[in-house]
């Protein structure tokens, strides 16, 4: 038997910013929370995109809102710690970043 290991892991999107995501946040958090659900808006056009400048503005704010809605949590526009792991886990998946080639 042989166990790979590696130092770094590629194509997994970082983790929890550590604090919740709203109108006024900033950042590079905000612009990977924005390029994920614009990519995940490309498998379900209900998911409107936004512009991706890494600013938490109302436009954001109504995608992650409608991202709620349509994956069953409250509709609340804050990305809390249970929204950015079901972006994160929805994104995974229309990108197929789990899956080996």
């Amino acid at each position: 038997m042989y166990i790979n290991s590696t130092q770094y892991i590629s194509g997994i999107p970082s983790s929890w910013p550590g604090s919740n995501l709203t109108i006024g946040s900033s950042g590079q958090k905000v612009l990977q929370l924005q390029q994920q659900i614009n990519r995940i808006a490309e498998n379900y056009p209900a998911l409107p995109t936004v512009t991706e400048d890494g600013i938490y503005g109302s436009a954001t704010a109504n995608a992650v809102r409608e991202f709620q809605r349509i994956f069953g949590l409250p509709a609340t526009g804050v990305v809390d710690f249970p929204t950015w792991y079901k972006v994160s886990a929805i994104y995974v998946g229309v990108t197929r970043i789990a899956e080996p080639d």
